[in-house]
């Protein structure tokens, strides 16, 4: 399926404008040959959108929305048919371990007696939601992720067997890169560094997306249609 997409953005010089807008030209095609809608944004960011069981998503690159990224951020976000009381997150642990070393240094520090508004969602979600796990996923899931949770079934219905191995398997697989995978009021969400033009990870990321969007209208959806 993501053939096309290897070549929308191999190119000798990427810093060429000529070339950059060959690439940009190519991945338009390809995403109109997948059904997917695209559009350019402002520098050199892009916004892919689709599908999933008549339920829209959309991915996109950009400015970091959040200070833990450096760099491009890649962003994705769906609408599916999921319990708005259903609160599931994915994160890499080292994101994990510098958000907690940074709240447990916010908190101790006497001149920072109110919290920041401006502190990122993920650093609440910290002291909001226990870190919960189950023995059939495999030991390396844990060793590069932490799962938090308001319940833990919800967190095991979410995360399949086959979303667990794709987490597992990114290419070119680097610990430290900021990740995060949420299921929060009705709504799917993926958060990531991003170093453009990786083209294998962008792949990965909409395959993982899109498998998190499948599974989670198979383990935590409402609509009853599906």
């Amino acid at each position: 399926m993501f053939e096309r997409l290897k070549k929308a953005f191999s190119s000798a010089a990427p810093s060429a404008p000529q070339t950059v807008a060959a690439a940009t030209s190519r991945l338009s095609e390809w995403a109109g040959t997948q059904g997917l809608g695209y559009s350019s944004k402002p520098g050199t960011g892009f916004m892919l959108e689709g599908k999933i069981a008549g339920r829209p998503w959309r991915m996109e690159c950009g400015k970091p929305s959040r200070d833990f990224i450096r760099g491009e951020e890649l962003r994705a976000r769906a609408e599916m048919g999921v319990r708005d009381d259903a609160a599931v997150l994915v994160m890499n642990r080292p994101l994990k371990d510098a958000l907690e070393k940074r709240a447990y240094a916010m908190f101790t520090d006497s001149l920072q007696t109110i919290a920041d508004p401006h502190l990122p969602e993920e650093m609440r979600w910290l002291s909001m939601y226990d870190e919960v796990g189950w023995e059939s996923a495999p030991p390396d899931f844990w060793k590069y992720y932490s799962v938090l949770a308001d319940r833990k079934e919800d967190a095991s219905a979410w995360l399949s067997d086959r979303l667990v191995r794709s987490l597992l398997a990114w290419p070119l697989p680097n610990p430290e890169t900021p990740f995060v995978l949420m299921v929060l009021r009705g709504k799917l969400y993926l958060r990531m560094e991003y170093a453009k033009p990786d083209t294998p990870t962008l792949e990965h990321a909409v395959t993982v997306f899109t498998l998190a969007c499948e599974d989670a209208n198979a383990g935590l959806t409402t609509d009853l249609s599906i």
